[in-house]
């Protein structure tokens, strides 16, 4: 494969469907508005549980109107794709109630979908019901460094898969929310990398989590540090590891925060970055056997995680709407991504290797 067939972003099909946004704290002001301000996107309302929060981000993005609340901002008929941004314990209703709105052709929810896996199969099923695309924000499928790691392991070109790993040792900016929650690090964090690990290769069959807490996590958590083990049906092994702690972070310490990737297949390697810790952008680089002459290539782009990958988040959900397609980050598939955490969770509480069937889900 040539470095030029790279696509490290996807093409914007469409950009005609008018968006409602719920929500103005960091994800939806710096990430979701920024990215469809750059793609064309229309933007026609918005709405957050303080309404004088909702106005300086219209300002900033000039958004022409701002709703008292969501539920206005839902039932306003100029808006036809609902995008929320708001904790999993209010974002069903919202679903809900986005859904039951006749002039809403789609929805775009965040992850976690909801506090338990039976809602968020609840849900799945209230959308498939209402005949309308629900789509979940599992935004580092969109990450550049995965879209092209995605084509890269789709042409054959490094051989079987035998070998995985995704190496996180940065600290998260954990929301205030979420210090009403027990659970911490698989659900918010780890989400990321095992939605990741599916979209690269399928589903796994087997799952093991251990965990300790995070030193520096002051309020009360179930899960801090965590190391997840897959095994998928081919027999690769996956390691997805989510060190939150990092080592100190003070004045004067010069910490070395960053996330790093690696698969290894029988015919070649592929390694890379994640960008996110340091505002960069992400890197690949790969050797495969007759493809690469021996020789590392190393394929450049210039966009972030952070806030680009959201362009190809809007964007397949418009093209679902434009084709009457599902999503790619169809709700079905985010299930089975809950189905993993949920089962991650049953290994720490167990303290053994959960086999699972996602088929099912």
């Amino acid at each position: 494969m040539k470095d030029t067939a790279f696509r490290p972003d996807p093409q914007v099909r469409v950009r005609k469907y008018k968006i409602g946004a719920i929500g103005a704290g960091m994800i939806m002001a710096d990430c979701h508005l920024a990215a469809y301000a750059e793609a064309g996107f229309p933007v026609v309302a918005i709405a957050s549980r303080t309404k004088a929060n909702a106005q300086k981000v219209a300002d900033r993005w000039n958004i022409a109107v701002v709703h008292d609340t969501p539920e206005a901002l839902i039932n306003d008929p100029a808006v036809e794709i609902v995008d929320i941004a708001y904790p999993p314990d209010q974002q069903p209703a919202l679903i809900r109630k986005a859904l039951a709105a006749p002039h809403v052709k789609a929805v775009l929810a965040q992850k976690p979908l909801a506090l338990s896996l039976a809602e968020a199969r609840a849900l799945r099923d209230e959308a498939k019901a209402a005949g309308k695309p629900l789509s979940v924000n599992q935004n580092m499928r969109y990450d550049q460094s995965m879209q092209v790691l995605k084509q890269i392991l789709d042409s054959g070109d490094l051989g079987e898969p035998v070998f995985a790993q995704i190496d996180m040792h940065a600290i998260p900016h954990w929301q205030g929310f979420l210090e009403g929650y027990d659970r911490l690090t698989l659900s918010n964090m780890s989400v990321h990398h095992l939605d990741a690990l599916r979209f690269l290769f399928g589903d796994p069959d087997e799952v093991t989590s251990i965990t300790r807490t995070d030193p520096r996590t002051t309020f009360a958590h179930s899960d801090g540090i965590v190391v997840t083990t897959l095994r998928f049906p081919s027999g690769l092994l996956a390691l997805s590891t989510e060190d939150v702690w990092s080592g100190p972070r003070e004045e004067g310490y010069e910490d070395d925060q960053h996330i790093t990737w690696r698969v290894e297949g029988t015919r070649g390697v592929a390694k890379g970055t994640i960008g996110w810790p340091t505002g960069a952008a992400s890197t690949l680089s790969f050797n495969a056997k007759g493809v690469t002459g021996g020789k590392w290539v190393s394929p450049q782009w210039e966009t972030m995680w952070f806030p680009h990958a959201f362009i190809g988040v809007m964007e397949q959900l418009q093209h679902a709407i434009d084709t009457g397609t599902d999503p790619v980050l169809n709700v079905a598939d985010n299930v089975r991504t809950m189905a993993l955490v949920e089962a991650a969770y049953q290994s720490i509480n167990e303290g053994r290797t959960i086999r699972l069937d996602l088929s099912n889900d």
